[in-house]
């Protein structure tokens, strides 16, 4: 993702030169991955958000385990995923079963703790679908959850990549697993969505936003990553991302007072 590094580096030597620093070679390459991203959102055909402290202010699934009197074994789950310590899919099936969420109990949750949307999000999202860009909602979070939020968006639910629990109807709707053939149920599964929206839907300037890891790895094969943290902040997400920001209402600035043609090569961020 350094595209234009030449240019871009050219003009933010003669910028700093100015004040009297010196860029390395990786402030460089840095400085030009950011503005290559900021390009790359003014004209992309293609958004995807993750939904978990993304377009949602908090992770669907610790607080569901929370609602079950459970959180505290299930925050030790998610740790030793984290760690690398076993697959997405292993620890999503950990988890589950420890929460074990009846389909009463998980009415119940969204009833008493409906999604608290991101500040800016509904703009945001408004702005894009005026602009004929379609939005995708991409998360290892849950239909029953997710769809309700897609649908306050205006999200068609066709656009909604999730993972889907499974109840056993004959028996008061107990848990008992979830779809394993959903692409977001293991490892990786973000970057196989995208893999396929660009092979069936022929977008060329796809753009993911997220706030975790697994959102910043699945560029490639999105076109570009933006880093958001303007509910949680993840070191490994803040220091890697060719852009990084703490509020939608930044995206939504660069929209509408930006044109391809007249992005200032002095706004940009140095990382030190």
């Amino acid at each position: 993702m350094t595209k234009g590094l030449v240019q871009t580096a050219s003009n933010t030597d003669q910028h700093h030169q100015q004040n009297g620093t010196t860029l390395s070679p990786q402030q460089i390459i840095n400085v030009s991955d950011q503005e290559h991203t900021r390009q790359l959102w003014l004209k992309a055909d293609c958004v995807c958000f993750d939904v978990d402290s993304t377009v949602c202010k908090e992770e669907a699934i610790d607080e569901l385990a929370k609602f079950q009197n459970v959180g505290h074994t299930v925050e030790q789950i998610t740790l030793s995923a984290m760690g690398g310590n076993m697959s997405f899919r292993h620890a999503l099936k950990l988890r589950l079963n420890v929460i074990q969420p009846t389909s009463q109990r998980l009415s119940e949750f969204l009833l008493k703790h409906p999604p608290q949307l991101t500040d800016g999000i509904v703009e945001l999202i408004q702005l894009l679908h005026e602009r004929h860009v379609p939005v995708y909602l991409i998360t290892g979070g849950f239909h029953a959850i997710v769809d309700p939020i897609a649908k306050r968006l205006h999200i068609p639910l066709q656009k909604v990549f999730a993972n889907r629990i499974l109840f056993d109807d004959e028996n008061d709707g107990n848990y008992i697993g979830f779809d394993e053939n959903e692409f977001t149920s293991d490892t990786g599964g973000k970057g196989l969505v995208i893999e396929h929206l660009k092979r069936t839907k022929g977008y060329e300037r796809l753009i993911m936003i997220g706030d975790g890891a697994t959102d910043m790895e699945a560029c490639p094969p999105a076109d570009g990553f933006i880093g958001f943290g303007g509910n949680i902040i993840r070191d490994k997400v803040r220091d890697n991302s060719p852009w990084f920001v703490t509020s939608f209402y930044q995206l939504i600035d660069e929209l509408r007072n930006n044109s391809i043609e007249n992005i200032p090569q002095n706004r940009i961020r140095i990382k030190n």
